[in-house]
C-alpha cells in the first residue's frame, strides 16, 4: 500500500551536513549521537546538496536459445558527490587540497599549495533531516576523492569544490551504513 507520509525530502541540519575526520576515528553507530570531536564540518553545500551514485557492473550469462539464466556482479562502486561552497573555511580547502598543504588562516594570510601528492582517505558523516523529524546520517567509514570538478571564479556563482569520494569497504564489507530515527524535537545541531 502507498503511504503519502513516507514520502520526504533531504534537508541539512543547522550546524552543518557534511563532516570528516580521519579513518579510524570512532564513528557513529545511529542517527542521534554526537560526532566524535575530530570530525569538522564542512560548511554550506550548494543548493544541489549530495548524491549518491551506484555503478553495477554485470555479466549475464545466456542458455541456448538466448534465455538470460544468470546474472554475475563484476564490480559495484559506491560514490558520494557535492559542491562544498565556503571556499573561505579551512577546513574545506585542507579536505580538497589535504591538510599538509594547508596553512595560516584568512586573518594572518592562507596558503593553498596545489600539487599532486596523494590526499589520505576519509571517513565521512552526512546528516540531514527527513519529514515527521526523522533524522538520517549516512556513516562513510573510509573513502578517498576521486574527482574535483573545475572550479569556476566569475562574478556571479561561489566559488565551490565540486568533489566526488569513491566509498571503499569497512572490515564488515559496508561502503556506507544508513541509520534512520525519529526524534521529538529537530536538534539544532
Amino acid at each position: 500500500m502507498s503511504t503519502a507520509a513516507n514520502v520526504s525530502a533531504g534537508k541539512p541540519k543547522i550546524g552543518g551536513a557534511i563532516f570528516t575526520a580521519p579513518v579510524g576515528t570512532p564513528l557513529p553507530t545511529n542517527a542521534i549521537d554526537p560526532l566524535d570531536s575530530a570530525f569538522r564540518g564542512l560548511g554550506y553545500v550548494s543548493e544541489d546538496g549530495t548524491t549518491n551514485g551506484t555503478a553495477i557492473e554485470s555479466e549475464k550469462i545466456k542458455a541456448w536459445g538466448g534465455d538470460t539464466v544468470l546474472v554475475i556482479q563484476k564490480s559495484k562502486e559506491d560514490t558520494f558527490k557535492y559542491k562544498l561552497i565556503e571556499a573561505l573555511n579551512k577546513a574545506v580547502v585542507g579536505y580538497v587540497y589535504g591538510e599538509d598543504n594547508v596553512s595560516g588562516d584568512v586573518d594572518t594570510g592562507l596558503t593553498i599549495h596545489v600539487n599532486s601528492s596523494d590526499v589520505p582517505e576519509r571517513s565521512i558523516v552526512i546528516d540531514m533531516i527527513l519529514r515527521g523529524n526523522v533524522l538520517k546520517r549516512i556513516v562513510i567509514p573510509d573513502c578517498k576523492i576521486s574527482d574535483v570538478a573545475e572550479i569556476v571564479y566569475n562574478d556571479s556563482d561561489p566559488i565551490g569544490y565540486e568533489t566526488t569520494v569513491d566509498c571503499m569497504p569497512d572490515e564488515n564489507g559496508d561502503t556506507h551504513i544508513e541509520y534512520l530515527q525519529k526524534v521529538g524535537s529537530v536538534p539544532s545541531a
